[in-house]
């Protein structure tokens, strides 16, 4: 128990513990299997919104392109599950049986190449993460050894986006065009529309989710996180000191585009759909806002503003669908004027002072009470076993 307690302390994984409580038991107990799965869909949006926080937080590198990272790794799950919903018995009413619907539409007559991998599922879990990090590598490595950062960095990132956008759209046969994948039922099998399959897969995002933040927090209190913190307040310092300072850029925003690849992995389980709605720079931009919102610092505060972000467009669309851009808007603006810091700042700089400085007045207040209390009992016990002191004028006497 002391152990644990150490641990806790030493990577404050006290907030952790609280945001698995919410998730694992909390929202469960208190939410139908239609809002279980939003919040599971918005959570995989938080994978991204943890990455940002390394990489833009830590590492002071901005991404303007992570939906890029995130649609890799939703359309390679997508693809797995639509070469499994597109066997030959199913497909039998094509023109090509066995290859899927859209490549049959597109007179597409054999399995692409780059389709083949995703046949096995083991394989397709490791490019899931794998494609994300490689594209990841190679844009970074490109930019970050020459120096490129800042601004040019993001409208790089953004540039990335748009093309990618266009690629998949383009390249209608082998990716699904504008339409994405659809039609996504069984992995394995097992049917994943099913009301148990999506609390299943609900808890297993939860599971993915808090290892990945417990992976961050460990690097964040490692050497490598402390050299990351000086690699962005002083990056000259850090380079003058012998260190690489672009293979610690590389190190971070791979680290994130592995991240965002698992989001869009469980994405796609949990919808039942992929798409390049999901890849551009709308969505990206999106993304950096959840963890502008939750604050760019903090690994628990990114799943909380991704949470807060997205219920709020849940819930402006449908009460408010004709202003809830407006609203969205007005509730980033107002966040980030009020919270620099976002709400995990508000907490640190406001609400954990004022309770700090609450509890001290409240145990200052028992201990005078209790010391009050406790004071005519230790006058009464010291007058009792005072030794009686000889009358002065007596003694005087008898001398």
């Amino acid at each position: 128990m002391q152990f644990l307690k150490d641990m806790i302390h030493r990577y404050q994984l006290a907030s952790v513990l609280l945001l698995t409580i919410l998730l694992v038991v909390v929202l469960p107990l208190s939410l139908d299997i239609f809002r279980l799965n939003l919040v599971g869909k918005y959570l995989t949006y938080a994978f991204v919104a943890v990455g940002l926080v390394m990489v833009w937080g830590y590492g002071g590198v901005l991404s303007l392109g992570q939906g890029v990272f995130f649609g890799l790794g939703g359309y390679a799950m997508a693809m797995f599950l639509k070469l499994e919903a597109s066997d030959p018995e199913t497909t039998k009413i094509q023109s090509t049986p066995g290859i899927p619907d859209f490549m049959d539409w597109n007179q597409l007559t054999e399995l692409p190449l780059m389709w083949l991998p995703f046949k096995s599922l083991p394989l397709t879990l490791v490019l899931v993460v794998a494609v994300p990090m490689a594209l990841a590598w190679l844009i970074s490595f490109a930019m970050f050894k020459r120096r490129v950062g800042g601004v040019y960095f993001a409208i790089i990132t953004q540039a990335v986006a748009l093309i990618l956008t266009v690629l998949i759209i383009g390249q209608q046969g082998y990716t699904g065009g504008v339409n994405g994948m659809t039609d996504l039922k069984t992995l394995m099998g097992w049917d994943i529309r099913t009301d148990s399959a999506k609390t299943i897969l609900y808890f297993v995002c939860v599971a993915l989710l808090i290892g990945s933040i417990l992976l961050c927090r460990w690097i964040q209190t490692s050497k490598l996180g402390t050299l990351l913190l000086a690699m962005r307040d002083k990056e000259d310092r850090v380079r003058f000191s012998g260190y690489d300072v672009s293979n610690f850029k590389v190190f971070t925003f791979c680290l994130a585009a592995g991240l965002s690849g698992i989001g869009g992995a469980l994405f796609t389980l949990q919808v039942g759909f992929m798409s390049p709605t999901l890849v551009g720079i709308v969505p990206s931009i999106e993304m950096v806002i959840y963890a502008a919102v939750g604050g760019r610092m903090s690994l628990v505060g990114a799943v909380y503003g991704a949470l807060l972000v997205n219920a709020g467009k849940t819930l402006f669309s449908e009460s408010l669908p004709d202003l809830w851009l407006f609203l969205m808007a007005a509730l980033f603006i107002g966040v980030t004027m009020a919270f620099p810091m976002g709400l995990a700042g508000l907490w640190e700089d406001k609400i954990k002072p004022w309770w700090q400085a609450r509890g001290a007045a409240r145990k200052a207040y028992d201990d005078k009470l209790v010391a009050a209390k406790t004071a005519p009992h230790a006058a009464a016990v010291a007058s009792s076993t005072e030794p009686a002191t000889p009358d002065a004028s007596l003694h005087g006497q008898r001398a």
